[in-house]
């Protein structure tokens, strides 16, 4: 495939973009290295990425930190990547309580949920979680195959997934019928209402591990935080009357903590949650019930397409495995996967 051709406008923005992102970079280096050298930084200490707001984060202590508590907003040195939300790092506080501190390294991550950007760049969304909570509802309705890009993700992301139906007030009997379709592909599923405050079953799950809400605007994210933790009240909109879509209403992933142990991170929603980063295997890994029939086509290269002898043909065809599922297969390894924010 040829390289498309640049004319000479399009280099010049593409040049004056590259430009300010380094004189930005730049900027904050300059802040922080001020911050140093004038002595209005505390030590260094232990803490944690409660959000992400454009170039800076908000950090708080950790609970066991002998220097007690701490919550600030801070800059982040340039040499360090990006911060998710969960990010455990090494911050100095700055000295005046309204102040701004600085995060000086990030500390190994468990686990990270990340994605593409409109570059094809990573993007950290949340990290070190142990579960990715997906959640959908019958108003608006989420595809299969959105479904399964986060399953994938999951899947990549060494995360147990669990899929939850919100709004089940609402629910009709397809709504149901795809929740046992998962549930038999052996995904953990819950049905629920965050308005009617039926959370006993998820209220069981959360506690001890760091769990993240992830789908689209609408579904009821932020209202099962607030059901979960009255005290936060996350801002929350009805479904436009004019798309029948979400409209956004956070803006970007905050973790809070849980009375009863653990944390809980509300993501943003993504109409399509790009797979982009990953290679094929990864993807086909993201089906394991299709991922078992690897070795069997007639020929190594099989694109398990139409070609003669494609094992996963045939058991589609003999009912042995889901016609959906491997439709969604084969879009996501066909397609480029570019993630688009609502």
């Amino acid at each position: 495939m040829s390289t498309r051709k640049l004319n000479r406008q399009q280099r010049w923005r593409i040049d004056k973009i590259q430009e300010e992102r380094i004189a930005r970079l730049a900027r904050r280096e300059a802040r922080a290295h001020s911050l140093l050298e004038e002595g209005g930084l505390a030590g260094e200490r232990p803490g944690l990425v409660l959000a992400h707001y454009g170039t800076q984060v908000h950090v708080e202590s950790l609970p066991d930190d002998p220097q007690g508590p701490c919550l600030q907003r801070c800059h982040r040195r340039a040499n360090l990547p990006a911060l998710a939300t969960g990010d455990r790092v090494l911050w100095q506080p700055a000295a005046l309580e309204d102040g701004i501190g600085v995060v000086s390294a990030l500390l190994p991550r468990r686990s990270l949920l990340e994605r593409p950007d409109g570059h094809g760049h990573s993007k950290p969304i949340a990290a070190n979680i142990d579960q990715l909570l997906i959640v959908i509802a019958p108003q608006p309705t989420t595809r299969d195959l959105s479904i399964d890009r986060y399953l994938v993700a999951a899947h990549a992301a060494d995360l147990q997934p669990l899929l939850v139906l919100n709004k089940r007030d609402l629910a009709e009997a397809a709504d149901l019928a795809r929740l046992d379709r998962y549930r038999h592909l052996g995904y953990d599923c819950l049905s629920l209402s965050a308005r009617s405050g039926e959370l006993d079953e998820l209220r069981q799950i959360l506690p001890g591990r760091v769990s993240a809400f992830v789908g689209l605007s609408g579904v009821g994210k932020s209202s099962l935080v607030n059901a979960l933790l009255p005290d936060i009240q996350q801002v929350t909109r009805e479904l436009s009357s004019h798309s029948g879509l979400g409209q956004h209403t956070t803006t970007t992933a905050r973790l809070f903590h849980l009375p009863g142990g653990g944390d809980l991170i509300d993501s943003p929603g993504i109409r399509e949650f790009g797979l982009g980063l990953l290679t094929g295997e990864q993807i086909l890994a993201g089906f394991p019930e299709i991922a078992s029939w690897r070795g069997r086509c007639r020929f190594r290269n099989c694109r398990h397409e139409h070609e003669p002898g494609c094992a996963f043909v045939a058991a589609v065809a003999a009912g042995e495995l889901s016609q959906e599922r491997f439709a969604s297969l084969r879009s996501l390894l066909a397609d480029g996967d570019a993630a688009t924010d609502d």
